[in-house]
C-alpha cells in the first residue's frame, strides 16, 4: 500500500487499528457535549462564572487531541512504515556510445556538435563512482571500441579525445558492440554480493537516423535479450547544417527512433539542444545508474515520534489542570 511516492507499508492490515482510535474521538466528542449540557441544565450562567475559573477552554481539549495523534501514529507503526532510499551501487557497467558521424560536425550547439558531446561525456564518466567498469564505443558507418568497459576511468576519458568524424550512422551496430563489451565485463566483473550479475547500462548519443550496419530493432531485441537498458540522447537542433563536398546539408535531429530505442530496451530518452542541457543529462543519467532504491523500514521513528507526542499530552495535562489526560 503506497501513501505517497516516497512512503508505503509494509503490513497495512494493522491500519484497522485506527478504528478504534476514530471511536475514541467520536466517544470524546460525544462527552464534551453531554457535559455541557449538564452544566447549563442544573446551573445559571451568574453561577458557573463563580465556580468555574476563566481560562481558555482550547486547553481542556489539546491533551486529549495529542493522545489521539499518538494513537494514530503508533496504529501506523503497527503498519510498519517504509521510505525509499537511494543507496550508492558499489558496482555497475556502463558504455559510453557516442555517434562521430559527419553531421556531428555542425555548430548549431556551440563550438560543434562533437566537441560539447566529448566534453559533457568526460565530466559523465569523472562523476560515476569507482568501482564501476567504463566503456567507450563510436560509430560512424561501423563501431569502433575505443576503450574496453574496466574500471580504469582515467583510460575511457583519454579515449573520448580519439573520437574522429565518418560517413554513415550506425546506431544498431555501435548497441551490438556495446553489449559485447557489457558481456566482456560481467565475465570478468561475476556477481554482486547478492549473487546477482553486475547491472550493465548503454548511454548512446547520436543526432541522426540509422543509416548502417544493423537495424535499429535487431539492437533493441539484442539489448532486451541482455537485459541491458539503452538510455538514448537526441542531440543537437532541428536547424543543424554540415557542409559535405561543398554543399550545406541539413542534419536535424531524429528524436523519435532514439527514443523508441530506449523505450523499447527499458532505458530513458533525453534530448539536448545545448551544452548546459547535455551537461543536465549526462547528470540525470548518472543519477540513475549510479544509485539504486531501497526500502528502508521507520518503524521506530513512528514509535518514537508517538511516544513523545504522548508524553506532550501528559505534561501539558499536568502543567495545566494538575492532573494526566
Amino acid at each position: 500500500m503506497t501513501l505517497n511516492p516516497m512512503l508505503s507499508l509494509a503490513s497495512p492490515g494493522w491500519l484497522w487499528l485506527l478504528v478504534p482510535v476514530a471511536l475514541l474521538a467520536v466517544a470524546y466528542l460525544v462527552q464534551q457535549a453531554r457535559r455541557s449540557r449538564y452544566s447549563v441544565r442544573f446551573a445559571t450562567l451568574p453561577m458557573l462564572e463563580r465556580l468555574v475559573p476563566k481560562q481558555p477552554s482550547w486547553r481542556r481539549h489539546v491533551p486529549a487531541v495529542l493522545l489521539l495523534l499518538a494513537f494514530v501514529g503508533l496504529s501506523v507503526a503497527a503498519a510498519r512504515p517504509q521510505i525509499d532510499q537511494e543507496v550508492p551501487r558499489e558496482r555497475a557497467t556502463v558504455i559510453v556510445t557516442v555517434d562521430v558521424s559527419l553531421s556531428m560536425e555542425a555548430t548549431d550547439v556551440s563550438p560543434d556538435r562533437l566537441t560539447a558531446a566529448r566534453e559533457a561525456a568526460t565530466s559523465f564518466i569523472s562523476g560515476l563512482p569507482d568501482g564501476f567498469n567504463v566503456g567507450v564505443v563510436a560509430f560512424a558507418g561501423t563501431a569502433t571500441v575505443l576503450a574496453q568497459a574496466t574500471p580504469d576511468h582515467d583510460a575511457a576519458i583519454a579515449a573520448l579525445d580519439r573520437l574522429e568524424l565518418g560517413r554513415g550512422t550506425a546506431i544498431g551496430d555501435g548497441v551490438l558492440t556495446s553489449l559485447a563489451q557489457v558481456e566482456a565485463a560481467g565475465q570478468a566483473a561475476g556477481t554482486t554480493a547478492d549473487g546477482e550479475p553486475v547491472p550493465a547500462h548503454i548511454v548512446l548519443l547520436s543526432d541522426g537516423t540509422n543509416t548502417a550496419g544493423a537495424s535499429v530493432e535487431q539492437a533493441a531485441a539484442a539489448a532486451v535479450d541482455a537485459d541491458v537498458p539503452v538510455s538514448t540522447i537526441a542531440y543537437g537542433t532541428e536547424n543543424g547544417t554540415v557542409v559535405v563536398d561543398g554543399e550545406t546539408v541539413p542534419v536535424p535531429v531524429d528524436q523519435p527512433s532514439l527514443d523508441a530505442l530506449a523505450e523499447a530496451t527499458g532505458g530513458t530518452g533525453y534530448a539536448a539542444e545545448t551544452a548546459d542541457e547535455l551537461d543536465q543529462v549526462y547528470e540525470n543519467i548518472q543519477t540513475s545508474i549510479g544509485y539504486r532504491t531501497e526500502q528502508r523500514d521507520i518503524t521506530p521513528w513512528w514509535i518514537a515520534g508517538s511516544m513523545l507526542v504522548a508524553m506532550l499530552a501528559a505534561a501539558l495535562s499536568l502543567a495545566w489542570f494538575s492532573r494526566l489526560p
